[in-house]
């Protein structure tokens, strides 16, 4: 077998491993006052490359693009409005504790403490109700679907990600209903 055969043949391995390692991401939407409310939660993403990276120190951030979309029959789909939700963790060796942080849009909306390594797992995987659309620019009776894409920062070559740049997407369709 050549050096590109092999090279290839470890690609293939590494992104079908990535795409079946069982992630799972649920989206739920909910309008209500006004607002799309926008809840999810990502099954399984550590690996245990993806745990030694947090417990070595190094900031990881889980980058959740959050997309709202109108179904389209003769175009694309029409994108109505997007927001990115990022949850960084950094573990401190000397205090053993997880600070994370949440951010909406760039914006700092939550900071958070814990020595609990399943609670630092909750902030980063779990999200309920956050208002990230107004649903005042929707059309009543219509139909609209959440898309919900996930990845992690850093890339480095020498860790291997639970999946690949936006290997991890779900939708869910809702109605507004005025």
């Amino acid at each position: 077998m050549t050096r590109a055969a092999a090279a290839l043949l470890w690609c293939l391995l590494v992104l079908t491993a990535g795409l079946s390692a069982g992630q799972n991401l649920q989206v739920t939407p909910l309008t209500r006052e006004g607002r799309v409310l926008v809840s999810f939660k990502l099954s399984d993403p550590f690996s245990e490359e993806m745990q030694g990276a947090i417990h070595s120190g190094l900031t990881i951030s889980f980058v959740y693009e959050v997309d709202i979309k109108r179904s389209s029959a003769l175009w694309l789909d029409r994108t109505i409005g997007s927001a990115q939700v990022t949850a960084t963790v950094r573990y401190d060796n000397l205090t053993r504790r997880y600070h994370v942080t949440l951010t909406q849009d760039g914006r700092i909306e939550r900071a958070e403490t814990t020595d609990r390594e399943e609670e630092a797992r909750r902030l980063l995987t779990e999200f309920d109700k956050l208002p990230l659309f107004s649903s005042t620019v929707l059309e009543a009776n219509a139909e609209y679907y959440l898309r919900v894409s996930a990845h992690t920062t850093p890339r480095n070559a020498s860790f291997v990600w639970p999946w690949a740049r936006h290997d991890v997407t779900s939708l869910a369709k809702f109605t507004v209903i005025r």
